[in-house]
């Protein structure tokens, strides 16, 4: 019996309620409006003129309400379908950030508003330490099978309601586990997230303004794909560097392994294994940080694409999953009390996370065929394209898998800005990343959208490019 069945059969009349004819067809009903309202939305179209002073109000009030302003002029209109989605103002735009990759499926995906409308069918909003269903438990299980499936040992899953706080209780995890060992190591360029403890891993100082130091935290360089044995070499350096000026101090080491906020930079399986097997010799806790790579190669997890299954003591998730986990072998289960949540996940978000795992464990999307692999590919020979006949407009392409980017005008911010702002009024929706050299980056939402439109963002993206380096030529005919 599975665990689904098992609880179910002690749950007559939640499944009564759930197989009422009613609910049936009311869920069939209202699937049928979402097909056919959705089909209204073909592609990108610009605003109605009739709600610009309105919706421009709204944004002005949000802004002074929240204290600052949104990246974007960007309130959506709560309906969208696949790839698209409709704005507040009447517009509709291509989303390629996708809430910097939250929205695998985009909008309004048939199956997962399913889930989410049986969701909102039962008796909890939230569900937390005392009150949790069996949707939990079955996610938790579902979660670690999918890591364990090429040979990880992650036995056990906690949910939470953020992928900061799925690292909080990594970084929990392992100092526990290891103490007194009280210091980190991460790599530079790293991104942990924004909490007080998190801000000292993540290598951007601006995050860091007026926060006291909270953690210890020792940086070594990243993986250098242009000098793979010389970029090895310095980070093994750097790294007994730290673990000799400190020794028996480390208490784990947390790693992107596709740098996220840093700027797309994908290491290599020879550079992971080296800096892993030191860390392992000197029992140093490894903390693998999937919180945007989740989904985005060409294997569920970033550590298998890269084969460091035998490395993985904690692994963190999060974004295209919806509830965020940490997951962790078991000589890492906690004492009690040190991990504790009111929320772990509202019941629609687990539900939502079910239909993203059940995908991920069932479909085509992973392997060298899948559609990750598909999607990556066509975007990549799009940028490549537009690189060689305009190598001064665009520079790459960078990343791996769904995870895209490219260097626009040289790396310059400003620019940078610029195109992203012109993207958005032609109707692609995209995002920065990246330090002293700025990228355009591209989290398409992988489960939905189709070669066509890939096409069309290509398109956008080639006349906004022309835009904008006409705008610098005017300013600088030299």
């Amino acid at each position: 019996m599975t665990d689904r069945s098992r609880a179910r059969a002690q749950a007559q009349a939640q499944e009564a309620f759930l197989n009422d004819q009613r609910v049936v067809k009311a869920k069939a009903l209202l699937a049928e409006a979402s097909r056919e309202h959705g089909a209204s939305l073909v592609g990108p179209r610009p605003a109605d003129p009739e709600l610009a002073v309105s919706y421009k109000d709204a944004l002005d009030r949000f802004a002074e309400v929240r204290g600052g302003n949104l990246f974007y002029p960007y309130l959506g209109s709560g309906f969208g379908h696949g790839a698209l989605v409709e704005l507040a103002d009447g517009s509709v735009k291509l989303d390629m950030i996708c809430g910097i990759g939250v929205h695998y499926f985009g909008h309004g995906a048939p199956g997962l508003s399913d889930r989410l409308i049986e969701a909102a069918l039962q008796d909890t909003v939230m569900q937390g330490n005392l009150q949790q269903t069996d949707a939990s438990l079955i996610l938790s299980t579902s979660l670690c099978d999918l890591a364990n499936r090429t040979g990880a040992s992650l036995d056990h899953c906690f949910l939470t309601t953020s992928g900061a706080m799925a690292n909080e209780n990594a970084l929990k995890l392992a100092f526990q586990r290891h103490r007194p060992a009280d210091r980190i190591l991460a790599f530079e360029g790293a991104f942990a997230g924004r909490t007080l403890a998190l801000s000292q891993i993540t290598d951007n100082p601006a995050y860091r303004v007026g926060l006291p130091p909270t953690l210890a935290v020792d940086f070594v360089p990243f993986f250098d794909e242009r000098d793979p044995d010389g970029s090895t070499e310095r980070t093994l350096a750097a790294l007994h560097g730290h673990l000799d000026r400190h020794p028996g101090k480390h208490s784990m080491m947390i790693l992107e392994l596709v740098q996220g906020e840093g700027g797309y930079y994908p290491g290599d399986r020879s550079f992971f294994r080296s800096i892993l097997t030191l860390l392992r010799d000197r029992d140093i806790a490894i903390v693998f940080d999937e919180i945007q790579t989740f989904g985005r190669t060409q294997q569920p997890f970033a550590f298998q694409y890269f084969g460091l299954e035998e490395y993985a003591d904690l692994v963190t998730l999060g974004k295209t999953s919806q509830v965020c986990a940490t997951l962790f072998g078991d000589e890492y289960r906690p004492a009690p009390g040190l991990i504790s949540q009111t929320f772990t996940g509202a019941t629609s978000s687990i539900a939502a996370a079910q239909f993203v795992v059940d995908a991920f464990a069932k479909g085509r999307l992973f392997g060298d065929g899948g559609r990750v692999a598909e999607v990556s590919h066509r975007f990549m020979q799009g940028f490549a394209n537009l690189s060689r006949v305009h190598p001064d407009w665009l520079q790459g392409p960078f990343g791996l898998g769904a995870m895209l980017a490219f260097t626009a005008f040289g790396g310059n911010r400003e620019s940078t800005r610029r195109l992203l702002d012109e993207l958005f009024s032609q109707g692609v929706v995209a995002f920065s990343t990246g330090g002293s050299v700025s990228r355009v980056r591209f989290l398409p939402p992988v489960g939905v959208i189709r070669d066509e439109e890939i096409d069309r963002v290509l398109e956008i993206l080639a006349a906004s490019l022309e835009v904008v380096a006409g705008e610098r030529s005017s300013r600088d005919p030299h």
